[in-house]
């Protein structure tokens, strides 16, 4: 008997060493990093999915490092001010994207692809990955031209017809902030737009939920003279560096197809992946957060995250790569929308993560694990690395939408309740919960 325990001592050991290896290896700078971005995914849908078992890729990662809340605190709960926010560490004030209908050409350097490309060099692969079409991945070149009188007045015509038809109150005006590209502009060379399946546009493109069409750029005057003035998407010069930056990809399969074979494909050398799934958005704003084809989306981008890991598994990258899971925002409870829905989570298999944070210091974990001299960036970044202690208070998301104070005669540019209140109960559910509930440590 005693022989036969130690034999069982014995055999544990010997499977559980490679685990201990491996999470000794993910203490030190790792050699890759993929940053997965599940765009939309409320915090409370996804910790009762994890009750429920749903989610056993997000619960592995978890395991092995940690889950923790994000909150978002600045710039708005939606996709560009999001990702912007998540790819560089700094506030809206610097990037100049404050949400999908402000926002700019992020200024040259601030993102985690430049950063990392300066760091590394060439031999460096930064890819991205991305789901959406527009508001995230879109890289429209930021341009002026001059305006006839009668040039601006239709442009002016058409965006009020825009705004009516949504019912907002969205100016087009001299000196207004810009609105949203409507996705006309042509594909920079070295990139592509790849369109899925589903609901169309008259030109054949997919049809994106939560992504209207709007009036491109803003009509400046100038020594009386008029101007049609866009400040570009803020992608346009961070994508620049990247040795692949794919999107307009829609589905589940084809971003997580490609990016399989770009793991292939660049598996001897050092990489930075973005990869970005974008059904679970899609999704609620189709059907709703509380819909089954929401929570379905949650299980399908657990499930291409763990083909995902497997592939890292197969290529002998995974003890040298490190992975986190995030948001960009949440979504409204029960709702199709998510005008303020600050709650998210990052599960990771960075045995370093220690603490709850915010959403600008996401990027500055990443580029503190690969070595980059944080106290050297300029200007500094707004967030700091989740494996550290913060030195800067650690803010929660209020669950009502704080009021906005804006400059006297700037009307609102859009519309929208404030979510994260209790609600119903979905199917799987024991009792209502709130949308800032935290996730629970798998």
């Amino acid at each position: 008997m005693r022989s036969w325990t130690c034999w069982l001592a014995t055999l544990t050991l010997f499977f559980a060493l490679p685990c201990v290896g491996a999470e000794q290896d993910r203490q030190g700078p790792p050699r890759n990093v993929i940053l997965i971005g599940w765009d939309g995914a409320q915090r409370a849908h996804v910790q009762e999915c994890l009750q429920r078992g749903e989610l056993p890729t997000l619960k592995r990662l978890g395991e092995e490092g940690a889950l923790v809340n994000i909150d978002v605190i600045t710039g708005a709960t939606d996709t560009k001010a999001g990702w912007t926010q998540i790819l560089s560490g700094y506030h809206p004030e610097v990037t100049g994207v404050y949400s999908n209908s402000r926002f700019r050409d992020v200024p040259k350097g601030l993102s985690v692809f430049e950063r990392l490309k300066a760091q590394f060099g060439s031999d460096f692969v930064c890819a991205a990955v991305i789901g959406k079409r527009n508001h995230c991945g879109e890289i429209q070149e930021p341009f002026r031209r001059p305006l006839t009188d009668e040039e601006a007045a239709r442009i002016r015509e058409r965006g009020q017809q825009q705004t009516e038809r949504r019912g907002q109150q969205i100016p087009v005006a001299p000196g207004d902030s810009a609105n949203p590209p409507a996705a006309q502009s042509p594909t920079p060379r070295g990139a592509r737009a790849r369109a899925g399946t589903g609901p169309r546009t008259a030109a054949g493109q997919a049809v994106q939920p939560g992504a209207g069409r709007q009036v491109v750029g803003r009509i400046v005057e100038e020594n009386g003279k008029k101007f049609l003035v866009f400040d570009g998407s803020p992608y346009y010069t961070m994508h620049q560096v990247c040795d692949v930056w794919e999107y307009g990809l829609m589905e589940d399969e084809k971003v997580g197809t490609l990016a399989l074979e770009l793991l292939e494909k660049y598996r001897e050398k050092p990489f930075f992946f973005f990869i970005h799934f974008a059904s679970v958005d899609h999704s609620g704003h189709r059907f709703g957060e509380n819909s089954k084809e929401y929570n379905d989306a949650l299980i399908s981008n657990d499930a291409w995250t763990g083909k995902i890991l497997a592939k890292l598994q197969e290529l002998g990258l995974y003890d040298q790569t490190l992975v986190y899971v995030t948001a960009d925002h949440g979504f409204d409870e029960g709702k199709t929308s998510h005008a303020y829905a600050p709650y998210v989570f990052l599960g990771t298999n960075d045995p370093l993560v220690q603490r709850d944070g915010m959403r600008q210091d996401i990027a500055p974990t990443i580029l503190a694990r690969f070595g980059v001299d944080l106290s050297k960036l300029q200007p500094p970044l707004d967030g700091e690395p989740l494996t550290q202690p913060a030195t800067k208070p650690v803010q929660k998301a209020p669950e009502t939408k704080p009021a906005v104070h804006r400059p006297q005669g700037e009307k609102k540019a859009g519309s929208g309740k404030p979510g994260g209140k209790a609600a119903r109960p979905r199917p799987g559910s024991t009792k209502p919960r709130k949308a800032g509930a935290a996730v629970a440590q798998p």
